[in-house]
């Protein structure tokens, strides 16, 4: 479960990482009270989702009247889907550097790996595929946890001459991820701003299973994932445009490989599991077509537990408020009524999750 910005900040701050001085606001009003007492401001829209400031949500206030008209700007946005109800309107911090410090799970090598760049303030994903030499990479045991030398290591390739500060953040940063059993934890930009270190951002994405440890409020009934959740489905945002609702991890895999390899990129892992009923399907759909991007979605069932007949209801009830082209395979239990049922309305069928990867991927970018 991904924090949001400034829950992320406080747990930051009590750990004594530094962090600017702000405030969250709920209107606009109150962001300009909050800009009064701190001067130039930036206000930061708070969705669990990234991509903020290529989207307009974040923006910079030098006034507390101009810091009441960005704010309303933001809270009246909807970012990949989910509508903006809050803001952090926090000091501006000018930073003279900027710095990428990150701590995710490496599957391969089953243990924690902390990455640093000297190239912050951009995606990690962009400088990797533009300037890989720039990343370094330092695994970690997890049964000893992070070592001096590595954290001094990690510090001496950002900058040697603020290195102890770095180094001091490093071990802070880890002892977060561990605390919380992160699956990421990462400070995108780090900057120097007068010679002193301040994360300027927060990302905490907290495992799933993990939660029942913690008893902090974690802000999840507004994000998609959240409502996906408390549906009993599992909803994973990803960066295409090819929208998947699929029964089952196993399938779901499968048919995202398929889709990739035709040459599309999967918008969402959403899987509604075995047994998924007609409501949990029109809950689905709505979900996986609320983001802009997605340019098609394809339905992929094996109905056991599953009964295709009752997913097809779902997909004919929610079937005019989809606006892309919509392509849907179903196999197993009632497979025969349920595709009966969806012949009758304008949805493209598939007999094989190889024919649905591909007739998604032609309609989707073929439909502009």
């Amino acid at each position: 479960m991904m924090l949001y910005e400034h829950a992320a900040k406080e747990i930051f701050a009590r750990y004594g990482i530094p962090v600017p001085a702000g405030n969250t606001a709920t209107d606009a009003d109150e962001a300009g009270a909050i800009g009064g007492r701190l001067g130039s401001v930036v206000i930061k829209a708070q969705v669990a989702a990234g991509g903020r400031g290529k989207a307009g949500g974040i923006l910079t206030a030098l006034t507390p009247q101009e810091a009441v008209q960005k704010a309303r700007r933001i809270l009246s946005m909807s970012i990949k889907g989910l509508p903006v109800k809050k803001v952090l309107v926090e000091e501006y911090r000018k930073p003279d550097r900027e710095m990428y410090l990150g701590i995710t799970i490496d599957r391969k090598e089953r243990r924690p790996i902390i990455m640093a760049s000297t190239e912050g303030g951009v995606d990690i994903e962009e400088t990797a595929r533009r300037s890989p030499e720039k990343i370094l990479r330092v695994h970690i045991n997890p049964l000893t946890g992070i070592h001096d030398y590595q954290a001094r290591r990690i510090a001496y390739s950002l900058d040697r001459k603020n290195s102890g500060q770095i180094a001091d953040v490093v071990k802070k940063l880890y002892s977060i991820f561990s605390d919380y059993d992160c699956m990421l934890t990462e400070v995108n930009p780090l900057a120097l701003t007068n010679g002193a270190l301040v994360a300027l951002d927060a990302k905490m994405d907290i495992d799933d299973n993990a939660l029942f440890r913690h008893e902090f409020a974690v802000e999840e009934e507004e994000t998609l994932s959240g409502i996906a959740k408390k549906h009993g489905m599992s909803y994973v945002e990803l960066e295409g445009d090819i929208g998947c609702i699929i029964n089952g991890a196993g399938l779901a895999m499968a048919t995202l490989d398929m889709i990739k390899q035709y040459g599309g990129e999967p918008a969402d892992f959403m899987d509604v599991r075995a047994g998924a009923n007609e409501e949990q399907v029109k809950i689905a759909l709505r979900l996986v077509s609320s983001r802009k991007n997605v340019k098609a979605i394809v339905i992929n069932i094996f109905g056991g537990l599953t009964k295709c007949d009752e997913v097809a209801r779902g997909i004919i009830d929610v079937s005019p408020e989809i606006k892309v082209p919509l392509v849907v395979r179903l196999a197993g239990t009632n497979e025969e009524e349920g595709r009966k049922m969806l012949e009758r309305l304008n949805i493209t069928l598939a007999s094989s999750t190889e024919e649905a990867a591909r007739k998604v991927i032609e309609l989707g970018y073929s439909h502009q």
